[in-house]
């Protein structure tokens, strides 16, 4: 299977990486923003094509899948151009910033059949997953989720420290990390939600401090905490407070209430959230499945950041 990565940033090279892992997949090319260093990323990868043009690469008839790694603002359009092209794809998160881009994606998906995936890849950690298939065995019931998303990000930087060409946005980005695994969590969808945001930087143009509240039928409630302006300790943090047990979850990493490690090596294949998302991709395309984190399963998620982003200008 012959793939494209559009997006040379850190987390282009975190598919890359993933993809290198997987048997019968071939980096065929490599698309960025800038060709000479696109160039040597795609040398080191071992990919023939390299270019700053994504319709190049859609136009070469034996690639088969495309996943797109570039600036939030071009998902939406470079989406629905690999899917006129007959591309499968896999968007990272988010697959759009807004709601109507998100609904046309997914109609898309619907005409062509394709498989089309957002990077929803909290479903796929471990420490999330081994969480969640306790709740499927009916052994866990949530009470209530609590979230922090903490980054220093006051100029526009990557997650590697590289220069970003955008800017990154705590509601359209990172919320919607904790917004899909909350639903995804509890089998439910989000009924009442209420979101505040601190004052929009004068450079940026975002809100850098932000909270939103969730409830969804059954009572069981989410709080979720963001800033751009902490200082460390930076990244995502998930307290699961459940009917029986405490989970703290980092990353792919998972602690009990009294912060005692649990061993997650053997929930999957990989400790690797983005390998293990990338090898849902291939194995649904080479099955002719639905993925887990299809466009279609995460619209709700951009439903409720819809919501919350007329909240705001309300």
């Amino acid at each position: 299977m012959k793939i494209c990565l559009a997006g040379g940033g850190a987390f282009g090279k975190k598919h890359l990486d993933a993809l290198a892992l997987i048997d019968g997949v071939e980096i065929a090319s490599v698309i960025g923003r800038r060709l000479e260093p696109t160039q040597e990323l795609a040398a080191k990868y071992g990919a023939a094509h390299a270019g700053t043009n994504l319709d190049d690469a859609l136009a070469m008839p034996d690639i088969d899948a495309v996943i797109l790694a570039t600036p939030t603002g071009m998902h939406a359009e470079q989406g629905l151009a690999a899917m006129n092209a007959g591309k499968h794809v896999l968007i990272e998160i988010p697959m759009a910033d807004s709601l109507a881009d998100s609904e046309a994606l997914v109609a898309k998906q619907k005409e062509t059949g394709l498989v089309a995936m957002a990077g929803h890849v909290r479903r796929f950690n471990p420490s999330h997953q081994y969480v969640h298939n306790q709740i499927i065995a009916g052994d866990l019931n949530i009470q209530q989720m609590d979230v922090q998303t903490y980054f220093f990000r006051r100029k526009n930087i990557s997650a590697d420290g590289s220069p970003r060409s955008w800017t990154d946005h705590l509601l359209w980005h990172h919320a919607c990390h904790t917004i899909d695994l909350f639903m995804y969590q509890t089998g439910e969808m989000v009924t009442e939600v209420h979101g505040v945001q601190g004052p929009i930087h004068p450079d940026l143009g975002i809100a850098m401090d932000m909270s939103i509240i969730m409830k969804t039928p059954s009572g069981k409630i989410c709080t979720l905490s963001l800033s751009f302006n902490n200082d460390g300790p930076l990244g995502t943090f998930f307290r699961y407070i459940c009917d029986n047990k405490t989970y703290i979850a980092r990353y792919d990493d998972l602690f009990d209430g009294r912060d005692e490690q649990i061993d997650v090596s053997t929930v999957d294949v990989s400790t690797n959230g983005i390998e293990l998302i990338d090898r849902e991709f291939i194995a649904a395309i080479r099955e002719g499945r639905e993925p887990n984190s299809s466009l279609a399963q995460c619209l709700p998620a951009m439903q409720v950041m819809d919501i919350i982003e007329k909240q705001f200008t309300s």
